[in-house]
């Protein structure tokens, strides 16, 4: 099969489309046939040697296709079927891919918008669930997100209002607009945060999520009323000197969010990020836009055809 990978760090440029044996799905996994698998900011931090420091390495942990090979115990999954998950092993961006979780497409979606959905949904789910969002019989109270806009944070305002959330965003004002639209209220970041949240909640917070990572944890700890009531994604170093929880796939994902976003997308819940595509082909030319910060679509490669999901 081909797929994408590099033997040596670098830039874009050291990407390569090389021959790799076919995979094949241990137990409780499936291999599909992949028709579309997203790029997120960790596969060029992988790509310059910033985390994993083996040669050579394979990319991509999402990806949506058509599970045509299943392992040992699974029974809930067909051969035929449109799923979209996580990769086993970060080696998504290829022709075929082992999936360790999965999920089934949802009816009204094409394998590119399904292949924009699982990291954004699983980290917002996990974080959400990790500040108590929605847990328990009482309203949620309010949560301040910050870094709104981009597809964590988006998703992350969706599903807190799904929960009963009262959500204010951080975001440029281009995208305040955006911001209403999902339900959240926009305020925009940078100097004076903390008075325009408080123009919008006299009192503060209750809680507060850290999408951005731009420095801004002790504002989110003084309106949110102490580190306890805040979590970042995004500030490892922040979150060590203020006290405050970081969030990271290691300690556990919230799986479970795959299953459920689909009813949320069909009865119109949920609305999808933009999507920009590329050809697998065009790998390191999709690097280029999304680490340059030139791309604000969700950046997806397009595996085979039909590139709409159709069969």
């Amino acid at each position: 099969m081909k797929a994408v990978r590099f033997s040596r760090f670098g830039g874009p440029e050291v990407l390569e489309i090389v021959d790799l044996p076919d995979p094949r799905p241990g137990p409780g996994q499936v291999r599909i046939a992949v028709r579309a698998a997203g790029i997120n900011a960790g596969d060029w931090k992988k790509r310059q040697g910033l985390m994993d420091q083996e040669l050579p390495q394979t990319m991509g942990y999402e990806a949506a296709g058509i599970v045509d090979e299943l392992g040992e115990g699974v029974t809930d999954v067909a051969v035929g079927d449109r799923v979209f998950g996580f990769s086993a092993g970060g080696a998504a961006q290829a022709e075929l891919a082992v999936l360790a979780y999965c999920a089934p497409v949802p009816p009204s979606l094409g394998f590119p918008a399904a292949a924009a959905l699982p990291a954004a949904v699983e980290t917002a789910t996990r974080a959400l669930d990790q500040l108590g969002v929605g847990a328990g019989a009482a309203p949620s109270g309010m949560l301040l997100v910050n870094g709104a806009s981009g597809s964590v944070g988006s998703a992350a305002v969706q599903l807190a209002v799904v929960r009963g959330a009262r959500v204010i965003g951080t975001a440029g004002p281009a995208n305040h607009a955006y911001l209403r639209s999902l339900g959240a209220e926009p305020v925009a970041y940078g100097e004076g945060l903390v008075e325009r949240v408080r123009a919008l909640a006299p009192d503060g917070v209750d809680l507060a999520l850290d999408v951005a990572g731009s420095g801004v944890l002790p504002e989110l700890v003084e309106l949110a009323g102490g580190p306890g009531h805040v979590v970042t994604i995004a500030d490892f170093a922040g979150a060590r000197e203020h006290g405050v929880r970081f969030s990271s796939g290691d300690a556990g994902r919230a799986l479970h969010a795959l299953g459920g976003i689909g009813e949320l997308i069909e009865s119109g819940r949920f609305a999808l990020p933009a999507v920009r595509t590329f050809p697998l082909t065009e790998v390191a030319e999709a690097h280029r836009a999304g680490e340059a910060g030139l791309a604000r679509e969700k950046l997806v490669l397009v595996v085979g055809a039909p590139a709409d999901g159709a069969e």
